[in-house]
């Protein structure tokens, strides 16, 4: 049944991709969807009745080279199982949803054969994230790794008329090597120190790591600080983090259900996954573990406060997902590792269903993507705003304090606050407080532009809902986006012992599928936290609420007086720090310098010119001495031969005849 759900994906994206002509564009694209069906249906057959022992399946070799040995196989445990029933499921609801949203697209022509292709890509990108999550080894999570970048690169660019797709394609794909290369250089290090890539055996000499040296760039370093602070680099990169994060926003090029899939519970999650996975490691690896959660708790800041004034309504929804990864990062960094998986699936529900109500909303108003064009849609689409409405409720933390009923946000953000507390790390719990009130100054903000007030644009006076089969997917993520904390908040996030038995965690290193050391104290700690921690991001949530509704709704005339008293500070938000104008300073134009100067000094000056030289200098030269010497008369040859001749004879005395 495992290998089913890893190929299915794989399957449709051949058929999809190689032999739509044969079957038709609706058919390669209703294999495509019904195969991610079924690999969703047997994940969550395989979810519910997963016993808690993992499993290992051979699927076949791989690498077999000397000591390194690498098999492509699947590991079932919990942290499988919860990634393939988030992975399938969204992925599942994006193929349906993209039925309604890729019918009629302006970027193509109607008799391009955009939408086969477009499905192949998804579900590509889909066998590629399974293959990540299902890893028994460090190279086989290598190869997911590095497809589901290629497959991110084919999505986000699938608008290749647009140069900015193109350029957003690039530059996610450009800065996610950044990132793998540090992954790689992790794998190595594990390799070198461990001598197996095998998670198994990684894990059981775990502890060993802690006290081992690994010279590396000329130093000594602590060996379970150095690979986990390599491995965390890759993370940075796939899971936008902090210096590695401004691909994402600029993956918003793409259509919206790639949007949704990537920024929802597969890509940008990897990272996270990769921690947790890898948890048995960075236990040992304190050092890391606090620039993991620093790195987090900026991310979570940073984020939030460039999403206060962004105007596209996906780049607004984008920087959320940033934000909201900060947070998973905190999480794992303090040691509690559910608490980082529980957010991340309940991430997965709501964040995905804004996504595709955005998408909802783009279509519905003829792909206008300007919140300050929009304005009085509730009514309108009322469906999509019922549903981005729950996704808004979800993702600002909405719930009754100190109890476990609220929406799913509203549970597994509270534990990644607490825990961030209990770890001492005071600066981390701040920063997500604050950023935790202007996730809901931003959310609510896109609400009010978006379906209060009256109509701004013009796509909006003709805007209706969209088609049932983009509809269902926003039902079916809103049931996950109001439940999903309360079913699963004690599994995550309850006692000690709960999430012990859950995870299946033992008390050494490499039994279960997550291991906490440290963080067992953090736990209790978070499980303890005085009052006024427990009820700090309700609080913040109020907050962000009041001001959004004063500015939007009963003061619309006051952002506008705000942004133009403090121009510096709106200017430095709406270009998100900076940071694309320094990369480009430091980077961009750096490389094209060199680039340039290789291509005139180089290739030009140089290489062509040394070729040029001996094409047009010394070759004529040579060509002329020789037509010289070949003159047809008999006596200059009878001179060649006797000056050949007594040249010989005065090398023979000269020399005796020896060599």
């Amino acid at each position: 049944m495992e290998t089913i759900i890893v190929l299915a994906p794989l399957v449709g994206a051949v058929v999809a991709g190689l032999f739509w002509r044969a079957i038709g564009e609706k058919g390669a694209m209703a294999v495509a969807t019904g195969l991610l069906f079924l690999a969703c249906a047997l994940s969550w057959i395989a979810y519910l009745g997963f016993d808690g022992v993992t499993q290992h399946v051979e699927i076949a070799r791989f690498i077999d080279s000397g000591a390194l040995k690498a098999g492509w196989g699947i590991r079932l445990d919990r942290l499988t199982a919860i990634m393939l029933i988030v992975v399938t499921t969204v992925s599942a609801l994006v193929h349906l949803y993209s039925w309604g949203y890729m019918a009629h697209d302006p970027e193509f022509d109607a008799d391009e054969p955009y939408k086969a292709r477009f499905f192949a890509y998804l579900s590509l990108f889909t066998f590629m994230m399974l293959s990540l999550v299902t890893a028994d080894n460090l190279v086989q999570m290598f190869f997911g790794w590095e497809g589901v970048g290629l497959a991110s690169y084919l999505l986000i660019g699938f608008y290749f008329k647009k140069p900015s797709a193109s350029a957003a394609s690039i530059k996610a794909f450009v800065v996610n090597r950044v990132g793998d290369f540090g992954f790689l250089l992790g794998v190595f290090a594990l390799y070198v120190a461990t001598g197996s890539v095998w998670f198994d055996d990684i894990f059981a000499v775990a502890p060993t790591l802690a006290d081992k040296p690994l010279h590396f760039l000329g130093v000594d370093w602590n060996a379970a600080n150095l690979i986990g602070f390599l491995l965390f680099i890759g993370a940075m990169g796939k899971s936008a983090q902090l210096l590695l994060h401004t691909w994402l926003p600029d993956a918003m090029e793409g259509p919206t259900p790639v949007s949704a899939l990537i920024h929802a519970a597969t890509m940008v999650t990897a990272g996270v996954f990769l921690v947790s996975r890898m948890s048995p490691l960075y236990e040992y690896a304190d050092a890391t573990r606090a620039f993991i959660i620093f790195i987090g708790a900026l991310t979570a800041f940073f984020a939030a406060t460039v999403g206060l004034v962004q105007n596209d309504i996906k780049r607004v929804i984008a920087y959320s997902t940033c934000s909201q990864l900060g947070y998973m990062f905190v999480a794992a960094g303090s040691g509690i590792y559910s608490a980082a998986m529980f957010h991340l699936l309940t991430h997965a529900f709501f964040k995905a269903m804004l996504f595709l109500g955005a998408g909802s909303v783009i279509t519905a108003t003829h792909h206008e993507q300007d919140l300050r064009n929009y304005g009085g849609l509730r009514s309108k689409i009322p469906v999509t705003f019922w549903a981005m409405m729950i996704g808004t409720l979800a993702i600002t933390g909405v719930g009754i304090p100190l109890t476990q009923i609220g929406f799913a946000g509203f549970l597994s953000k509270d534990a990644i606050v607490e825990s961030a507390f209990g770890s001492g790390y005071t600066y981390a719990f701040w920063l997500l407080v604050i950023a935790a009130a202007f996730t809901a100054f931003y959310s609510w903000r896109l609400m009010f532009l978006t379906f209060f007030g009256t109509a701004r644009g013009e796509a909006v006076s003709h805007a209706k809902e969209s088609p049932m089969v983009m509809l269902v997917p926003l039902m079916v993520l809103a049931v996950g986006a109001v439940f999903a904390g309360m079913v699963w908040q004690g599994d995550f996030f309850g006692s000690e012992a709960g999430i012990a038995a859950y995870f299946n965690m033992g008390e050494t290193s490499g039994t279960g599928s997550i291991f906490m050391l440290g963080g067992k104290e953090v736990l209790e700690a978070a499980h303890h936290a005085p009052v006024w921690v427990k009820v700090a991001p309700f609080v913040a949530m109020v907050l962000g609420f009041a001001v959004a509704f004063v500015f939007y709704v009963t003061s619309p005339a006051m952002p506008r007086k705000l942004a133009t008293a403090l121009p510096g500070l709106y200017r430095f938000l709406l270009n998100k720090w900076y940071f694309d104008e320094l990369y480009d300073v430091l980077f961009t134009r750096t490389s094209k310098r060199i680039g340039q100067w290789l291509w005139k000094r180089g290739d030009e000056d140089t290489i062509d010119g040394a070729i040029n030289g001996i094409a047009f200098g010394i070759v004529p030269a040579l060509a002329r001495f020789g037509s010289r010497v070949q003159s047809g008369y008999l006596f200059h040859y009878a001179f060649a031969m006797v000056i050949g001749i007594v040249g010989l004879m005065i090398w023979v005395v000269l020399t005796g005849g020896s060599h």
